[in-house]
């Protein structure tokens, strides 16, 4: 035995007395080669979806982070001028938007699979059941029950009496209850968007990502940092004017909002922008003279450029539930409020409130923010959003 062990030993010796194999990807010395200066590691891409070239990641400031919480994930280039262009198919558009809203779409369409297994027939039993389900997810009462009377004309018309076609009858009236007129499109130079709510919902960040989607599609923007109280409010527009390379128009900490708006609207005026947005403090929605600040900026942003501002969005947190109803109801009374742009929609089960706040208020939804990528603010579709959370 012990000869034997000896005689392996000296071959194996033998086998390994040349230089050791280099395989592939590795050094003589074993060791993975560093990635060349400047070269960063891609994961995997889905060729079917990604264009032939990727351009350099958009990644985020160390010292930037939005109004609620620091992003998690970083947008690239290639993700959003790919989107513009519109080489990623239709498809690719509508799997992402359903992964980013799978928490509401378990919610809706997991509860309402488990509510017809077993059942063959649509009776009141069942409507009584779906009622539950639409409220649990923060459709709102009002809501909830407008689309159960319509499903229970459809039923007393014999028109719903199979329990497999009340999914398909329900994602109608969903549709039918989102669909809005088309946004305008821009009519002047400059288009002045003003962006209001209360703190917290991510108004910044959507800026931002609202000023990177006019830079993909050839626009010129400017920022104009109107929220002149909360600290380092001015500094984060600034940082992501320079990440975008967009200007940034703002005073010192304390200044008047509305003479920001004046001074942002003069400089968009002698630069020839295309679209101006406006950051504004965040505030509560039943506070009196904070409301009243924002008619104060409407009015001087009207006297400087006649009819601006030409839209005036509300930044809503999906998260906050039947509050967001609330919220748009107010501020609609405050400013006249042109659309309405849903946040943090990814993170909440209650997704349903986009429903409720539409069909209670009739503002339009504009945006859904699925993400904290640039990518994830994406315009709203009646017909994909609906498909999304009912599956």
């Amino acid at each position: 035995m012990g000869r034997w062990f000896r005689r392996k030993n000296k071959d194996r010796k033998k086998d390994h007395s040349g230089p050791p194999a280099v395989l592939e990807g590795q050094t003589a010395a074993g060791q993975v080669p560093e990635p060349a200066a400047g070269e960063a590691e891609r994961p995997p891409r889905d060729l079917a979806l990604e264009p032939p070239e990727a351009e350099p990641p958009l990644t985020s400031s160390p010292d930037l982070a939005p109004e609620a919480s620091p992003p998690s994930e970083t947008a690239t280039l290639e993700e959003v001028e790919g989107e513009a262009e519109g080489w990623e198919p239709r498809r690719g558009r509508f799997r992402r938007l359903r992964e980013r809203l799978g928490r509401t779409r378990e919610a809706l369409a997991g509860g309402l699979e488990r509510l017809l297994k077993g059942r063959r027939q649509v009776d009141a039993q069942l409507l009584e059941d779906l009622e539950e389900l639409l409220i649990s997810a923060d459709l709102g009462m009002k809501t909830t029950l407008f689309l159960i009377r319509s499903l229970q004309e459809k039923l007393r018309r014999r028109e719903l009496l199979e329990a497999a076609r009340l999914k398909a009858a329900l994602k109608a009236e969903m549709v039918a209850l989102l669909a809005t007129a088309p946004p305008p499109q821009i009519r002047t130079r400059p288009w002045v968007v003003l962006l209001v709510g209360v703190n917290g919902v991510g108004k910044t960040t959507t800026i931002a990502k609202l000023a990177h989607r006019d830079l993909s599609q050839g626009l010129t923007p400017l920022l104009v940092a109107a929220d002149t109280f909360r600290a380092a409010a001015v500094e984060q527009l600034e940082i992501w004017g320079q990440r975008l390379g967009t200007s940034v128009v703002k005073q010192k900490t304390g200044a008047d909002p509305a003479a920001v708006v004046f001074d942002g609207l003069a400089a968009a005026q002698a630069r020839a922008v295309d679209t101006v947005y406006i950051d504004t403090a965040g505030r509560l929605h039943t506070k009196v003279n904070l409301m009243e600040e924002l008619k104060k900026m409407q009015r001087t942003a009207a006297r400087k450029i006649p009819g601006a501002p030409h839209e005036v969005f509300l930044v809503l947190d999906a998260t906050t539930g039947q509050n967001a109803l609330s919220q748009a109801r107010l501020f609609h009374e405050a400013v006249g409020l042109t659309g309405l742009v849903l946040t943090k929609m990814d993170g909440t089960a209650k997704g349903g409130v986009a429903l409720g706040v539409v069909h209670e208020t009739g503002i339009p939804l504009r945006y859904l923010g699925v993400g904290e990528a640039m990518a994830d603010l994406r315009p709203f579709e009646a017909q994909a959003f609906v498909e999304a959370i009912l599956g």
